[in-house]
């Protein structure tokens, strides 16, 4: 019996076909995509491209997995992405993603109708260029003729859904990150669209995330090789799913995510929306497994930093990665020398993240030499990534959410350097796990979830999810590191300084 997980990110689309009986997966596949960004706020996508190589995904990995019977599939997807659909189902207009920051004039206009802390403890997202919501104002002020052919306003997750022969929902997890849901009445909040005049034709219906939502259409379940249509049950933001992948289902399990972003994630049995979680940046927002709440940290650029490094730097060892069949991140990476490095990397390349989020910060290199070297700088870079999850760690800690280890999932996971430094940096425990692929297996657990096969997601988790090792801190190292992240931080502070002149 199998379960398909589909993860559609920012930069790329995985899919996984996993045996619900043994947990084993039996093909998994990959497809790449780009963005469109300007460096001025600017970062959209070709949405009807996303779906192709979905789908291709798709094809390909029940091909590998040699056509097996598929019961349920389910989705992760990248959150905070609107997409306007015409009557047709197909985009008007590039997908506007998370990180596009053009809605800062909608963000004004917020503040002009809500006191900011008053709309975070309803929606439990604080006001921010990320929201889903400000980004549809956004549409309707600056692309009209788009805004008035629009039928439905989704996410990915909903438009995905919709392609696959589901339309018009939208999963309750991604719906209550839009800063349009009211965490209480678990719908979208009359009261805000009011404000702004915004009509509630335009947004989908809400469905509980694991909840069954039909079948996948017909034509495309035999074009993908599917004797029988699979159900397709409603997945949520990636994020969500990634922490039911890596089985983080209770309050004591925090989950880094490192691929395109890096995130530090946290399960909530009740919702937490305080103060501080409001001045840090950290949202309160239904969780996917059918109860409780999650929160996260984040950086915009985990593994995109590191993308653009191997593409802006590294043509050398890529062009000898590929001699050799090898993946050009395991050369970049193998390739670093014992740290810490003598030079500071501040990879904030749109802005820092949470617990800062000063859309003013850029990226940096700081303390080069003559005799500085790429090595030397991937290196540097990778701390300056886990320096920052450390100012989350810390930061969660005050608020309530102690942790004493990790789990690391996402393609980052794969590289055992770059999980000793975060286990140095952190001083705690780190873990890897069995299949770094969380979002897909996350999915998958959901599927099984929402179709029967599973009685509970806890019960999913204790089938498909399984630790395969552990990265232990070196004190030595630890204690280097904690001068390091101090002068770091210190540095963080001097150059924001500077910036916001």
């Amino acid at each position: 019996m199998a379960l398909i997980g589909l993860d559609v990110g920012t930069t790329g689309c995985k899919v996984a076909v996993i045996d619900a009986d043994s947990g084993r997966t039996a093909a998994r596949t990959f497809r790449e995509y780009g963005i469109d960004a300007d460096g001025l706020g600017k970062a959209e996508q070709d949405a009807e491209l996303v779906w192709i190589l979905s789908r291709t995904a798709l094809r390909e990995a029940m091909e590998a997995a040699g056509f097996p019977e598929v019961t349920a599939l389910s989705i992760s997807a990248q959150g905070d992405a609107v997409i306007a659909v015409g009557a047709d189902g197909r985009p008007l207009y590039p997908a506007v993603l998370g990180m596009d920051y053009r809605c800062r004039s909608e963000l004004d206009g917020c503040a002009e109708r809500f006191d900011g802390f008053s709309l975070f403890q309803r929606t439990g997202m604080r006001p921010h260029p990320i929201n889903s919501f400000l980004k549809m104002l956004w549409l309707r002020r600056e692309r009209p003729k788009v805004f008035d052919a629009t039928v439905r306003l989704v996410t990915y997750s909903g438009y995905v859904m919709a392609r696959l022969g589901c339309p018009g929902v939208e999963d309750m997890c991604t719906a209550s990150r839009s800063m349009a849901f009211n965490l209480e009445s678990e719908n979208w909040d009359a009261e805000i669209l009011g404000a702004f005049d915004f009509p509630a034709r335009l947004l989908p219906k809400i469905v509980p995330s694991r909840s069954c939502v039909g079948r996948m259409d017909t034509g495309l379940a035999r074009e993908l090789g599917m004797e029988t249509p699979p159900l397709i049950v409603a997945g949520g933001h990636d994020q969500s799913v990634c922490g039911v992948g890596a089985g983080g289902v209770d309050a004591e399990t925090a989950v880094a995510t490192t691929g395109t972003a890096e995130v530090l994630s946290r399960f909530l049995p009740r919702p937490l929306l305080t103060r501080g979680m409001y001045d840090s940046f950290y949202p309160c927002y239904c969780s996917v497994i059918g109860s409780g709440y999650f929160t996260f940290a984040l950086n915009h650029v985990g593994g995109l930093a590191l993308r653009w490094f191997r593409d802006a730097w590294c043509g050398e060892e890529v062009r000898a990665a590929r001699e050799r069949g090898r993946d050009p991140y395991d050369v970049i990476l193998e390739a670093m020398p014992e740290g810490p490095s003598p030079v500071f990397a501040l990879p904030h390349f749109t802005g820092s993240g949470t617990p800062d989020c000063d859309l003013s910060a850029r990226a940096a290199f700081v303390g080069m030499t003559l005799e500085t070297d790429r090595p030397t700088l991937t290196l540097a870079l990778l701390e300056g990534l886990t320096f920052d999850l450390r100012a989350n760690l810390d930061r969660m800690r005050l608020l309530g959410m102690e942790t004493s280890r990790l789990r690391n999932v996402g393609g980052g996971s794969r590289s055992r350097r770059w999980l000793q430094l975060k286990a140095d940096v952190l001083g705690i425990p780190v873990d890897v796990m069995e299949n770094p692929d969380a979002g897909c297996v996350g999915a998958a657990i959901l599927a099984g979830a929402g179709s029967g096969v599973f009685p509970s997601v806890e019960d999913g988790v204790a089938r498909l999810v399984r630790i395969a090792g552990t990265c232990e801190p070196r004190a030595a190292k630890t204690a280097e590191y904690f001068e390091r992240y101090e002068a770091y931080r210190d540095l963080y502070r001097a150059l924001i300084g500077f910036y916001s002149r």
